[in-house]
């Protein structure tokens, strides 16, 4: 730099003020979180799936974020989970201090649904990774008269479901749509504690669209005791544990290119079973520091050994890959996501 020393010092000083000026966020990031609280908004009534997921990574995620700040769950149902994922978007300041634990639904609800109640567009969510990427089951109680799908096929068997854009609803219709499954589908139940006590109460069959990991958690003494009918398993790719049970997979009647295509494309939020997200405009240092936190935690001994007692299952997956999923299920063909959306409806 030429010029006087007295004139560098000068420049020098206003370079370094414009620098701090331009990377606030970066020079404050180390201790962001002292002292702070997190809440995380699940969309997802207490005790189920959604719901026990988030309890447990909030237990242990506070551990592996700078300054171990507070981490506060509440829960926020509604709209098939679409309620807190519109609260995160649109609602909540996206300063790193807000995290949304959503259902797959309402991240491709949006897409699919016709009628959508909330605008949101998911794929401008930053995604901070999911907990589990896994495969749904449809199941009936022993008591039901529908033991295997190849009763299903036959006879006509009730199920639970949540509504437009909730996995029970559209994985049943998927099923129903494309297999031939004499499905009749009763909405309006709050989640899978609600639609439980029904099985229970035999005021329904069962369900579809159940995250396997879920059934072992919520109800181990059903599965121990041959209280349920597993009818067929729902993913992209089949399960070990439920094919060694001679549990069959939905690829075995699903048949022809363009209903496999469909297929594909709906069963593909499995990927993001369980995803964490923030604000679109959540700062880049704070998604970084999360999602370091979340793949921290992922691979944390002592979470890994409570997931395992809660017979919660961990196939995680980064914030960057969930992120690619979500903005490729958004970049889907028009011609396949409309003939997708006749295959999960009545």
């Amino acid at each position: 730099m030429s010029g006087t020393p007295g004139k560098r010092a000068a420049a020098l000083a206003v370079f370094a003020g414009a620098a701090l000026l331009a990377f606030p966020t970066l020079a404050m990031s180390a201790d962001f979180y002292a002292g702070k609280t997190i809440e995380i908004i699940v969309g997802g009534a207490p005790a189920g799936g959604v719901d026990l997921y988030a309890r447990t990574t909030a237990r242990h995620m506070t551990r592996h974020i700078p300054g171990q700040p507070t981490i506060l769950v509440k829960n926020m149902p509604g709209a098939s989970g679409a309620r807190a994922a519109y609260y995160v978007a649109s609602v909540a300041p996206s300063n790193g201090l807000t995290i949304g634990a959503i259902t797959p639904g309402a991240i491709v609800g949006p897409l699919l649904d016709d009628k959508a109640t909330i605008s949101l567009d998911p794929s401008k969510l930053v995604y901070l990774g999911t907990t589990n990427a896994g495969v749904g089951i449809c199941a009936t109680m022993s008591t039901s008269e529908t033991r295997t799908f190849a009763d299903a096929l036959k006879r006509k068997t009730v199920l639970g479901a949540q509504g437009p854009g909730a996995v029970s609803y559209d994985i049943a219709y998927l099923v129903k749509n494309l297999t031939g499954a004499q499905y009749n589908i009763v909405t309006g139940y709050n989640g899978s504690t609600h639609f439980l006590l029904a099985m229970e109460r035999a005021e329904i069959d069962g369900i579809c669209g159940w995250n396997w990991s879920s059934a072992k958690s919520q109800k181990p003494d059903w599965i121990r005791d041959k209280k349920l009918n597993l009818l067929l398993q729902t993913g992209v790719g089949d399960d070990d544990e439920l094919t060694k049970m001679g549990v069959p997979s939905i690829w075995q009647f699903v048949t022809g290119d363009e209903n496999r295509k469909i297929a594909e494309f709906i069963l593909a939020q499995k990927g993001f079973e369980r995803p964490l997200v923030v604000g679109p405009d959540t700062p880049a240092e704070l998604v970084d520091i999360l999602r370091k936190a979340f793949d921290a935690t992922m691979a944390d001994p002592q979470f890994l050994a409570e997931m395992e007692k809660g017979r919660l299952d961990v196939s995680p997956a980064p914030g960057t890959k969930v992120q690619a999923l979500v903005q490729g299920f958004y970049a889907t063909p028009k011609d396949i996501v409309q003939k997708a959306r006749g295959a999960i409806r009545p």
